[in-house]
């Protein structure tokens, strides 16, 4: 498997309402941390993310976590 892009080396905090959102693993999206598409062709898919209530959350933006879709430092380490 190739690496993903990085999109940047920091997490993207977020307010999310509920719902289901899909998050980029590919790291090309122009829409981060959310999928555009952009991963067509590739070997990546974009993974959901399923919000029950409002909430801030620290998406992974280096697409490198061990807890994806969400941040767990891995950009420290890049």
């Amino acid at each position: 498997m190739s690496d993903p892009v990085i999109a940047q080396k920091s997490s993207y905090v977020v307010e999310l309402e509920p719902g289901t959102y899909w998050w980029c693993s590919c790291g090309r999206s122009k829409n981060q941390p959310f999928c555009d598409g952009s991963h067509s062709g590739t070997e990546f898919s974009p993974m959901p993310v399923k919000i029950e209530e409002k909430k801030t959350v620290a998406l992974c933006g280096c697409k490198h976590s061990a807890n994806k879709p969400f941040c767990d430092g891995s950009h420290n380490k890049l």
